[in-house]
């Protein structure tokens, strides 16, 4: 429950209280002894906002209301399971932050034996996709690259690779049993969607092509399309993103792998060291940790139509100096924000974060440590 909703919660109860104190009164009668009322129900525990965590979650509205567009900011504490927000339930687009949970269904097969990351992987030009890409000048150059699907793994996450997580999304066995693996694990409010290429032909309004992963094929048919069709395609995927989710959702899954329920202890420590390795978005929310901080991480970048970004995010676990953990997720729906702009909002939500972590540990009076009582 997000502490906004927390006094709405006690503001209910208060009646109740109240009728229970008055049917006790009015049950007396003059002259008898007054008897004593046992409530054996469970008694209503109302958590009351601390003075910095009020003051935390309003740094959050006041920093998701700073950019124009459509913001979503989500941040759960790992060890307590508290969340705050702002616009936290909207569904918006993920795109490759969905890469955290190709990567996540392939761990689970490792977990459960059918997959086994050193199996060997031929990537050829068939296996191409669209933009971000590396191992395209790898395939390019010799026509083909051997390796193993750990390989994939790590380009998918570190480098934001398309064609290695397209490869690997294969080898799990493809969007829906991802999605299966969403939903067996009651990560809500998360859509998979599809494979990159195909869903980045149909924001454009193309259908997929193999051409399109030869050079610039892509954006030249891209320039193609006729206005009315890519606006219809643009705006449709924003109304109804089809790897759409919501920040509270990503958060919450962040804060369930954290705590070691989604995957084995060994997965659990591989996928989190491979986040701490992301090149992409140094300047997102990793640009705003202050020293001590680990940042471990996960960008996702989507297509622009005029002057309009679709997705601009990151999600990934903040962990203090001390060992407090917190699971983030900001999404940008749609903007058309100069890039800086993003960026400094995603650093200021960092800032906050660790700004709230001291104001905590100095209210208390000692370190705030994983597992202690806060």
């Amino acid at each position: 429950m997000s502490k906004t909703t927390v006094f709405s919660y006690f503001a209910l109860c208060l009646p109740i209280l109240a009728l229970v104190v008055w049917l006790v009164a009015s049950s007396q009668k003059e002259g008898q002894p007054r008897t004593t009322v046992a409530l054996d129900a469970p008694s209503i525990a109302v958590a009351v906002a601390t003075p910095e965590e009020r003051a935390f979650e309003q740094k959050l509205e006041e920093i998701g209301a700073s950019l124009s567009g459509t913001v979503g900011i989500a941040v759960e504490d790992v060890d307590t399971g508290e969340l705050y927000e702002f616009n936290g339930d909207e569904m918006l687009p993920q795109q490759s932050v969905t890469k955290l949970w190709v990567a996540m269904a392939a761990l689970s097969q490792v977990d459960q034996g059918d997959l086994k990351l050193t199996e060997r992987v031929r990537i050829g030009r068939d296996d191409l996709t669209l933009f971000h890409q590396p191992i395209r000048e790898i395939v390019k150059a010799r026509g083909s690259y051997d390796t193993n699907y750990r390989d994939l793994f790590e380009r998918s996450i570190t480098r934001s690779d398309n064609t290695a997580n397209d490869r690997l999304l294969r080898r799990v066995g493809g969007p829906e049993v991802v999605q299966k693996w969403l939903s067996d694990n009651q990560l809500d409010g998360i859509r998979f969607g599809t494979d990159e290429r195909s869903k980045q032909s149909a924001i454009a309004g193309l259908n997929w092509s193999p051409f399109y992963s030869i050079d610039r094929q892509f954006y030249e048919a891209r320039d193609r399309v006729p206005d009315a069709i890519r606006r219809a395609a643009f705006e449709g995927y924003l109304a109804d993103p089809i790897d759409g989710a919501s920040a509270n959702a990503i958060a919450s899954a962040l804060a369930k792998l954290a705590r070691g329920d989604l995957l084995g202890e060994n997965t659990t420590m591989l996928l989190r060291n491979t986040l701490e390795q992301t090149r992409s978005g140094p300047r997102r929310l990793k640009g705003g940790a202050p020293d001590g901080w680990r940042v471990e991480h996960k960008t996702g970048t989507g297509q622009v139509y005029g002057d309009e970004q679709s997705g601009y995010n990151d999600v990934g676990i903040l962990t203090s100096p001390d060992g407090r953990e917190y699971a983030v997720a900001v999404l940008i729906g749609r903007t058309s924000e100069p890039t800086p702009v993003r960026m400094d909002m995603m650093q200021q939500v960092t800032i906050a974060i660790a700004e709230f972590h001291a104001a905590r540990k100095d209210a208390v009076g000692e370190p705030i440590l994983v597992g202690a009582e806060s």
